[in-house]
C-alpha cells in the first residue's frame, strides 16, 4: 500500500515539474538546447565548473553551434545566455530599468529582502549611497594601518613554511572585513565565532534550496541567524554607549540608523533589518572575491617570472625611497601603477565571477532576438575576457594589456554600471598592501601543478595553491 501511495505522489510531483519545465513558447525562436526534462543542461553546466576553463567550455561549445545568444535550462531556470560588449552594455547599465539582479533562491533567503543585491531602481540607488560612503577612498584611509599591520603579521609566519595561499588569503580578508565592520580583534572567541558562522554561510549559496536539518542550506540559515545575533548584541551595546568605535557599523548607526523601525520612510535612515542584511552582504561580496583574486594573483605571478620581476622592482623602489626604513604609507599604496595592471590582468585571466545573472524587467531586443519580461538572462563574462580580438593570445598572463585604456565593457573584473562592485577600492587596497610586503620579503615555489578549480560560484584554485616560501 505504501509503495502505491509513494508512486502516486511521485507521479503527481513529476507532472507538476514537467508542467513547470515547459519553456515559454516565445523562446522557441531563440537557438539552443534545453537538454533533458526537468534537469535540462544542469549537469553539463555544473561539471564545467571543475575544469580549468570553467564555464568557458560550456559557453564556447554552444556559441560555436548557436551564436552569441542561445537558450538553455540550468539550475532550475530557463535562461538566455549572451556575450559580447553590446550585451554587456545592455545588461550592466540597466538603462531605464531594463534588467534587475537575478539571485538564486538560496542567496535571496540568506542575504535577506533588504540586501543591496535585491534592490532595484531608486531603492537601489538610495541604499548604495547610504552604505557606500565608508567604502570610499577617504572612508578607507582610517583602516589602512590595521590592514598594513595585519598583512605584516600574517606574512611573518610564512618563511620556510608550506603555505596554502587560499587559506591565508581568506584569513586576511575576513579579519580585515571583521575589523572594518565591527572592530573585531584579529583573534579571540568573537573572531572564531564570526569566522565559523561566515564559512557556513558562504558555503551554502550554491546548495540545493531544501531547508531541512542536515542540509547545507539549513546550516547556512542557522549560521546567518547566529551572525545576526552577534550584530544585534553589538548594535545594542553601541546604542547604550558601550564600546563605541569609528567603524562601518558605527558610521551607519551614527548617520543613518533608525531604531526599532521596520518600515519608516526617511530616505537617509536604515532600519536594523537593513543594517544587518547589508552588513552581511558586504561580508559575502567582499570576502570570496578578494580572497580568490589574491590567490590567483600570487599563482599567476609564480608562473610568470617576468611579470613578478617587474612588480618586485616597483615595490622595492617604493621601499628604498624610505630613508628611515619605515613601513608602507598611504600615499605609497596609492601610487602602484604596475600593481593595478597586474590586478586587472588577474581578474581578466581568472574571471573570478564567470557570469552575471540578470532578470528582464521589461521586453527588449538583442542581436535580433526578443527577450521577454521575467526571463533570466546571463552575461557570459569569460568569453568577453577571452575575446582574441580584444585580448590577443588571451590565455597568456600579460599585465601590459592595460598600458592603454580598454574599450568599455571589454573588461568587467569589477562589473560595470550602477551595480559595479561597491567594494572595488577596498579590494585593491587589500591586494596592494599584501602584495607589497610579499614581494619585498619572499620568493615562493608551487608544491604541485594543478589548474583545476573548485565547483563554486566564485572561481578558486581547487588545491588552494600550496607553496613553499623562502626569504629573498
Amino acid at each position: 500500500m505504501l509503495t502505491i501511495v509513494a508512486l502516486f505522489f511521485l507521479l503527481i510531483l513529476s507532472a507538476l515539474l514537467l508542467q513547470k519545465w515547459s519553456a515559454p513558447k516565445t523562446m522557441d525562436k531563440i537557438p539552443g538546447n534545453l537538454g533533458w526534462p526537468i534537469v535540462g543542461e544542469s549537469f553539463s553546466f555544473l561539471s564545467s565548473f571543475s575544469n580549468p576553463a570553467g564555464i568557458f567550455s560550456f559557453m564556447h561549445n554552444r556559441q560555436q553551434r548557436y551564436g552569441k545568444v542561445f537558450k538553455s535550462y540550468v539550475l532550475g531556470r530557463f535562461t538566455v545566455f549572451m556575450t559580447g560588449r553590446e550585451a554587456g552594455k545592455i545588461l550592466l547599465t540597466g538603462k531605464d530599468g531594463l534588467v534587475s539582479l537575478n539571485l538564486f533562491y538560496t542567496g535571496k533567503q540568506v542575504l535577506g529582502p533588504t540586501s543591496l543585491l535585491q534592490q532595484t531602481g531608486e531603492a537601489h540607488k538610495r541604499l548604495r549611497r547610504l552604505i557606500g560612503e565608508p567604502l570610499s577612498m577617504d572612508g578607507l584611509k582610517k583602516y589602512f594601518p590595521f590592514i598594513n599591520s595585519l598583512a605584516v603579521e600574517i606574512l611573518d609566519q610564512w618563511c620556510g613554511r608550506r603555505v596554502l595561499v587560499l587559506e591565508e588569503a581568506s584569513t586576511f580578508t575576513l579579519k580585515v572585513i571583521g575589523h572594518m565592520i565591527m572592530s573585531l580583534e584579529p583573534s579571540g572567541e568573537d573572531q572564531e565565532k564570526f569566522r565559523g558562522n561566515f564559512k557556513i554561510i558562504s558555503s551554502c549559496f550554491a546548495s540545493l534550496p531544501f531547508k531541512i536539518p542536515g542540509t547545507a542550506f539549513y546550516r547556512g540559515i542557522k549560521a546567518r541567524d547566529r551572525m545576526y545575533a552577534m550584530f544585534d548584541s553589538t548594535i545594542a551595546q553601541r546604542r547604550n554607549g558601550e564600546g563605541l568605535q569609528q567603524d562601518f557599523l558605527g558610521s551607519l548607526l551614527k548617520k543613518h540608523s533608525k531604531e526599532n523601525s521596520e518600515g519608516a520612510d526617511d530616505d537617509n535612515k536604515l532600519t536594523d533589518k537593513q543594517l544587518k542584511d547589508n552588513i552581511l552582504t558586504l561580508l559575502v561580496a567582499g570576502h570570496d572575491t578578494t580572497t580568490a583574486a589574491l590567490t590567483w594573483l600570487i599563482k599567476f605571478l609564480g608562473e610568470n617570472p617576468a611579470a613578478l620581476e617587474r612588480l618586485r622592482e616597483e615595490h622595492q623602489k617604493i621601499q628604498s625611497s624610505r630613508e628611515d626604513g619605515s613601513s608602507l604609507t598611504w600615499s605609497e599604496v596609492n601610487n602602484m601603477p604596475y600593481t593595478l595592471k597586474v590586478i586587472n590582468e588577474t581578474l581578466r585571466r581568472a574571471t573570478i565571477l564567470p557570469w552575471f545573472s540578470r532578470k528582464a524587467a521589461q521586453d527588449f531586443d538583442i542581436d535580433g532576438y526578443k527577450i521577454e519580461k521575467g526571463w533570466s538572462v546571463n552575461l557570459d563574462v569569460v568569453s568577453i575576457h577571452h575575446d582574441p580580438e580584444m585580448f590577443p593570445n588571451p590565455e597568456k598572463f600579460d599585465p601590459s594589456r592595460f598600458d592603454e585604456p580598454i574599450k568599455p565593457f571589454s573588461f568587467l573584473g569589477f562589473g560595470s554600471g550602477p551595480r559595479m562592485c561597491p567594494g572595488i577600492n577596498l579590494a585593491k587596497l587589500e591586494i596592494c598592501v599584501f602584495i607589497h610586503h610579499l614581494v619585498c620579503r619572499y620568493k615562493w615555489s608551487p608544491l604541485e601543478k594543478d589548474d583545476s578549480v573548485q565547483p563554486t560560484l566564485v572561481r578558486m584554485p581547487k588545491n588552494k595553491y600550496p607553496i613553499v616560501v623562502e626569504s629573498l
